[in-house]
């Protein structure tokens, strides 16, 4: 399949839908032609949001946009929510974020275009749709291990079988706690409320083989680098670190996973455009297109994902492609959302604690 270009084909009943729901024309009358959404993301996506959904919405409706990246980009929303001062129109952001500031930071929405009962259950608010998930799975280095090969979760944690540095986040426990509490012997139906104390008492069984990366970029090089043979990360980065020279490959046994989600901003200066953005950003065409230029899945259900033109590296590290390529990719736990966004404050800090005690 060729990737998607040009205006979205929608059909008559879901332009009604978006049209009833998010007129293009903000509350101040101003013209579609007019407006400017300010659309705040990561600058490695801005260029996929462009083409997947920007530029097809600006040919359909004459409402333009604008790109902005922050890597505090939270503490500025807050900031301008609490002063009235919104000059972002849209974010771009992570599961427990949408859940733990819906309503506060984030305006709530009726989608009538986008049901909930399209996407996966929980990953859904009175402020969101979830737009791509993404697992966070353990991975080594084919040229470090040879013979006998990584095969299950505790094997990350066997320095023994399986000697050499392991490179995980030192910013960001999501993913890595679950994975220790399962290679200690918890059931991945049974992981919340996660047992933060227990999961970090699992990797300090091996803490002295663990790298700590401060940011993706320096975990990717420590992989290239052949500094680490094993890591946890997230499953839509390792192609971009296989193409940059590692030579990792998963281990389907345990991985957990977690999506992102377009938001309104509380207080947007365009909130029914902005929504009408999103509307068509949710759309079956519009997020198949944004998966095959960054490698992510879709998270709206019904997607046939045998048609989504992905890279060998995606399709390697993809774990929702199981049931398509006819092969085990095991057990996906969600890492729950309501969970993460009233303890990511106490869970964060226990984990950078543990890291400098």
């Amino acid at each position: 399949m060729k990737r998607s270009s040009g205006v979205l084909g929608l059909s008559a009943a879901t332009l009604l839908a978006l049209s009833a729901c998010s007129p293009a024309t903000p509350s101040d009358g101003a013209a579609a032609e007019d407006i400017v959404l300010t659309w705040e993301g990561t600058a490695a996506a801005a260029e996929r949001k462009k083409e997947a959904w920007q530029d097809p919405f600006t040919a359909e409706t004459g409402i333009e946009f604008e790109n902005v990246s922050s890597p505090s980009a939270v503490n500025q929303i807050k900031t301008m929510v609490e002063t009235g001062n919104v000059v972002w129109d849209i974010a771009h952001k992570g599961s427990y974020t949408a859940e733990q500031y819906c309503g506060e930071l984030f305006e709530e929405l009726e989608f009538l275009s986008t049901p909930e009962d399209v996407y996966p259950e929980g990953a859904s608010t009175d402020c969101s749709r979830p737009v791509s998930k993404y697992g966070a799975a353990f991975a080594y280095d084919v040229t470090v291990y040879t013979d006998e090969v990584p095969t299950e979760i505790e094997d990350f944690f066997d320095v023994e079988e399986f000697a050499g540095k392991r490179v995980i986040l030192g910013t960001n426990a999501r993913g890595v706690l679950e994975a220790a509490l399962v290679a200690d012997g918890v059931d991945p139906e049974e992981l919340f409320p996660l047992d933060v104390d227990r999961a970090l008492a699992k990797l300090d069984t091996i803490k002295e083989h663990i790298i700590f990366a401060p940011t993706l970029t320096a975990l990717q090089q420590n992989l290239v680098d052949k500094q680490a043979s094993m890591s946890i990360a997230l499953t839509n980065t390792y192609p971009a670190i296989n193409d940059g020279g590692a030579t990792m490959t998963p281990v389907w046994d345990f991985t957990t996973w977690d999506f992102d989600a377009l938001l309104v901003i509380k207080g947007s200066k365009n909130p029914e455009a902005a929504q009408q953005a999103i509307e068509f950003a949710l759309q079956p065409e519009r997020v198949i297109a944004y998966a095959e230029l960054g490698g992510s899945t879709p998270a709206r259900e019904g997607i046939d994902l045998s048609t989504i033109d992905y890279t060998d590296s995606q399709r390697l590290f993809n774990p929702f492609l199981g049931e398509v390529l006819g092969e085990d990719r095991g057990t996906l736990a969600l890492q729950d959302p309501k969970w993460w966004a009233e303890n990511s404050a106490s869970a964060s800090e226990a984990y950078v604690a543990w890291q400098v005690g």
